[in-house]
């Protein structure tokens, strides 16, 4: 993968060198670039520190780390990024620096350079005059810490190419980030309402309305975060709150400004004392203020086209942590509530205006609704996205009502010769949205569960039945329902990242949604009980040996390898096809009565001891119930058709759900592995 592009980062500082070790730890060649020998090093001694921490703490192998700092390239040279395909400028903000920097690289570079600067304070397109390149220069904002934090801003200015905003948005996920596409205007998207919610936090404060413990605490209750604006702001650096602040003043209004107190204590050069009590009855009153300020804004931003309100959620839960988007917020403390908060706002500051996005939800009454589903045309292939990588693209009514739609929508578009599914971020689907399920149990409306189940049948029947190509795009991880939904398409394109998987019987349940009855007939029922059995991961490149993935190919042919396809005419997936060798023994492991044997808690024979320890080890630890639900299902379901058995499966999940096993499973993702009672 590090072949495929050049990329080449401005700036060893803690942001550089910090976007430098992203890249290159996930397999991209890096020039790292700065004007002294000392900052270099320096930089550079960054990311190894960075990365030996990780080592410590088995974040990465000492092999893992060898690689990435292969990858990395570090010079004074700036000529070494001449034939880049990307540069990311990343240097201290000032205006003149970076301006001087783009300068000198328009000079340089090749005709194919994409320039990006990583900026929080400044318009793009300045910096895009400067050069020669308009089109090719975009903004890319990296939040702190960059090899860590997963979001990206991509900011295109009027003049960016649709070109160029596709290939940066194929790097972005190249190196791990969930980008949103936001418009080149102050703050950008995430900085515009973050803003507000330190500045209204220090003027509550300078008010006496309440302590700065007090403070920080309504702050982590309200949004759900670790720290509040103070010790953020301790952490982050006082003078970088100033900043912000005062350069939202200057281009939006006085809504922004830096109040004095904050001012002072960065001219104190001293740390927030966070110490004394918290206050319980004024929590109520600073939660409201902050709530005003920072969903406002969120609301401002949207009606400025900034970014949707989609975006602007992501951009808070992946950039800032927050446990809720500001859209989600309002729809949880309730239109009318958000209304009323966000009106105090507009009273106590004339400047700030009621954004007409929540005036109007709250003229309607009705809680806000948000897309999921995106859906493209390309090249003759309709893509229809999965576009939730917050939550890993995992799938609850609304999503499959969205996949359910715009399917429709590609069947019928002329544009469209075949329809590609995929996820955005670094996740293909990761299966059903647990939390789902647990409400619906703990409300006793397991037949919802059933409803749900059966309508994401009556789709994925559809695609695997579509008179248009269907193609799975797995470029990361697919899980459950995920797997499912790639197994219903007539063909799978996949890359090495690509991987699948059937976690249920570990989480109390069995796959739901046709996984069991396609992966059966692809690559034979034995394999299907093993792999449903221990819940392991298929891996892309053992998915193309079985005959699950039909092309294996790189990130960058992704496409070339879709549109070929297309001209193909449909595979057959259920073609028939001998086991490979290499999968023998798990084939062994559940044929000739070594399905019982597992039931039973027996480690199967006719295989090698040390395979059949870690199978009997691995099945141990899943629910017996779904076991034995999976054990006859695709017994039964491989002497009927496809139809006949997705009624079978349906038919069991009410007694499935219903059961303590289920509950408990589903109730310990995230936690300590569940203990079974088989009931």
């Amino acid at each position: 993968m590090g072949d495929m592009y050049k990329i080449g980062v401005i700036g060893a500082g803690n942001m550089g060198a910090g976007i430098a070790q992203n890249m290159a730890q996930s397999g991209l060649a890096v020039t790292l670039v700065d004007v002294t020998e000392d900052a270099l090093r320096r930089g550079l001694s960054i990311i190894e520190k960075t990365l030996n921490e990780g080592l410590e703490r088995k974040i990465f192998t000492s092999e893992q780390v060898k690689a990435t700092l292969s990858r990395i390239t570090g010079t004074t040279d700036f000529s070494a990024v001449a034939k880049a395909d990307l540069i990311v400028e990343a240097v201290f903000e000032d205006k003149k620096v970076k301006g001087d920097v783009f300068a000198k690289l328009d000079k340089l570079c090749a005709e194919k350079t994409i320039f990006a600067t990583n900026t929080s304070s400044f318009y793009v397109r300045e910096f895009a005059a400067l050069t020669k390149r308009a089109d090719r220069f975009v903004g890319m904002h990296y939040f702190y810490h960059p090899a860590k934090n997963r979001l990206l801003e991509v900011i295109p200015h009027s003049g960016t190419s649709k070109k160029t905003v596709e290939k940066v948005l194929a790097i972005a996920k190249l190196h791990g980030k969930t980008a949103i596409v936001v418009k080149d205007a102050p703050g950008f998207a995430v900085n515009r309402f973050f803003v507000p919610f330190y500045v209204e936090s220090v003027r509550l404060y300078e008010e006496g309305a309440a302590n700065i413990p007090t403070i920080d605490e309504a702050a982590k209750r309200a949004f759900g975060i670790g720290m509040g604006a103070f010790e953020l702001m301790n952490v982050t650096g006082i003078p970088i709150a100033v900043h912000a602040a005062g350069t939202l003043e200057r281009e939006v209004g006085p809504f922004f400004a830096p109040p004095e107190a904050l001012k002072r204590q960065m001219e104190s050069r001293q740390l927030f004392d966070l110490s004394g009590p918290i206050d319980e009855s004024k929590i109520p009153l600073v939660t409201d203020r902050l709530y005003g300020a920072a969903l406002g804004v969120a609301g401002s931003l949207v009606d400025e086209k900034v970014a949707s309100m989609e975006d602007t959620d992501r951009g808070a839960k992946l950039g800032l942590r927050w446990r809720q988007g500001p859209f989600e917020l309002m729809n949880a403390i309730g239109i009318a509530k958000t209304f009323e908060v966000v009106s105090e706002v507009s009273r106590r500051h004339p400047d700030f205006k009621m954004p007409g996005v929540i005036r109007a939800q709250y003229e309607k009454g009705t809680p806000f609704a948000f897309k999921y589903v995106d859906y493209s045309v390309k090249n003759g292939i309709g893509y229809i996205t999965v576009n939730r990588p917050e939550a890993m693209n995992s799938l609850n009514e609304a999503v499959v009502a969205q996949l359910a739609q715009v399917f429709e929508t590609a069947l019928k578009d002329q544009d469209a010769r075949a329809i590609a599914f995929r996820g955005a971020g670094k996740t293909f689907v990761a299966g059903a949205d647990i939390k789902y399920f647990i409400e619906k149990i703990k409300a006793g409306k397991v037949p919802d569960i059933v409803s749900f189940t059966r309508g994401g049948h009556e789709l994925l029947l559809k695609i695997e039945n579509s008179p248009k190509l269907t193609v799975a795009v797995v470029d990361g991880l697919s899980l459950g329902g995920g797997s499912e939904l790639s197994l219903a398409c007539q063909a799978i394109v996949a890359t090495k990242a690509g991987s699948f998987g059937f976690p249920e019987t570990g989480i109390g349940i069995y796959p739901g949604l046709g996984g069991m009855i396609r992966f059966a007939r692809i690559a034979g029922p034995e394999l299907a009980k093993y792999y449903v059995f221990t819940g392991r991961s298929i891996k892309a490149e053992d998915a193309y040996k079985l005959g699950v993935v039909t092309v294996l190919t790189e990130p960058a042919a992704l496409e070339s390898a879709i549109e070929k396809l297309a001209d193909s005419g449909k595979p057959n997936k259920y073609a028939s096809r001998s086991v490979p060798s290499e999968f023998e023994d798990a084939a062994a492991a559940c044929k000739n009565g070594n399905a019982d044997r597992l039931l039973r808690r027996e480690a199967p024979v006719g295989v090698g001891a040390e395979f059949a320890a870690r199978t009997l080890k691995a099945v141990r630890s899943k629910a017996p119930l779904a076991l034995k639900a999976v054990n006859d299902l695709i017994d039964r379901q491989m002497k009927v058709g496809i139809p006949e058995a997705v009624e079978m499966e349906l038919d069991g999940l009410t007694s499935m759900f219903a059961t303590e096993d289920a509950l408990t499973g589903l109730l310990s993702v995230g936690g300590m592995p569940p203990e079974y009672q088989g009931k």
